[in-house]
């Protein structure tokens, strides 16, 4: 069964989402998830600068 997450404090870095969220254990987790078409990019980390660090220099390979 899928996780409801409720996302928080979204904000757009170029075409990457940042968000906030609390995983299944309660922990709060930061995912950015790159929203280009066929590009695939995301991942959760434990801190919101490295989040944010990640969408500053993701680059797409798709084109």
């Amino acid at each position: 069964m899928p996780a409801n997450r409720r996302f928080r404090r979204v904000v757009r870095i170029g075409p990457v989402q940042v968000a906030t969220y609390f995983d299944d254990r309660g922990r709060e987790k930061h995912t950015a998830a790159c929203t280009a078409p066929r590009c695939g990019f995301s991942n959760d980390y434990d801190s919101r600068a490295a989040a944010e660090l990640a969408a500053r220099t993701h680059r797409c390979r798709v084109r």
